[in-house]
């Protein structure tokens, strides 16, 4: 009884956060919304609204070998690129790089829960705050958010340095955007977890000026890449829904 109510019941907009979150909400829910702000579904946004096509993958160096296999560009590190090798997981940088067909993006957290929820076979979307509206319009769309097909919406969080989820500003404010887009269409209501994440951006009257302020954001800020959050705060600037499909995102 205890693990049956993980993965809220009886909602179809539901509300988790990081890997172990999207798992059990990819145990139940009919599709899934992965939220990355700064950076992995920014970027994604970024890149597939210029025609390419964007491979999940786990950060680690195999995914060179993985982008060789399938025949892919791959992203490095912000501080890695050359003007050889400009695509990186940096949205500015992805904005101003030549368009490739297939980039492999790898990251920590957001590309590894995708690349993970590709295995359910389920629809899988990635969301940030420039496109939030185009993605719960079209999951609205589909007939997706009743209690039969419910939507797991999943905040990918940041990491601590031993490994552990650190719930993100940034993200949170991020997925209620999508959840906002929902609230009023989705027949079957959020679930409380939903609810409470969405009341969080109704408390947040600057939501760019919430999101550059918070630890994320001013860590990339000091780091000398402020536009990346520059990019990252442009809110429902974009109609593009990157869609997971057989391992790749694309336009849905």
């Amino acid at each position: 009884m205890a693990a049956a109510v993980y993965a809220q019941p009886g909602s179809g907009a539901r509300f988790d956060w990081g890997l172990a979150g999207a798992a059990e909400l990819g145990r139940v829910c009919a599709a899934l919304v992965v939220v990355d702000v700064l950076s992995f579904t920014t970027a994604v946004e970024v890149a597939v609204s210029r025609g390419m096509r964007v491979h999940p993958f786990p950060w680690g160096e195999q995914a060179a070998d993985y982008a060789q296999r399938v025949g892919a560009t791959v992203a490095v590190g912000r501080r890695r690129t050359t003007p050889e090798q400009p695509w990186s997981l940096s949205p500015a940088a992805l904005s101003a790089a030549p368009v490739v067909a297939d980039l492999v993006l790898p990251s920590p957290n957001g590309s590894a829960i995708s690349a993970a929820a590709s295995a359910t076979g389920l629809p899988v979307a990635a969301a940030c705050l420039r496109n939030a509206r185009a993605v719960g319009r079209w999951l609205l769309r589909q007939g997706y958010g009743s209690t039969d097909a419910p939507i797991g919406v999943v905040a990918a969080g940041e990491r601590w340095p031993d490994g552990s989820l650190r719930p993100s500003v940034e993200d949170q404010l991020g997925a209620a955007s999508v959840l906002d887009a929902l609230a009023a269409g989705v027949p079957g209501g959020l679930s409380v977890e939903a609810a409470v994440a969405l009341a969080a951006l109704a408390s947040t009257p600057d939501v760019p000026a919430a999101v550059r302020g918070s630890v994320s954001g001013r860590e990339l800020v000091e780091g000398g890449f402020a536009g990346d959050v520059d990019v990252a705060v442009q809110l429902d600037v974009s109609d593009v829904v990157p869609l997971l499909h057989q391992g790749v995102f694309s336009a849905a």
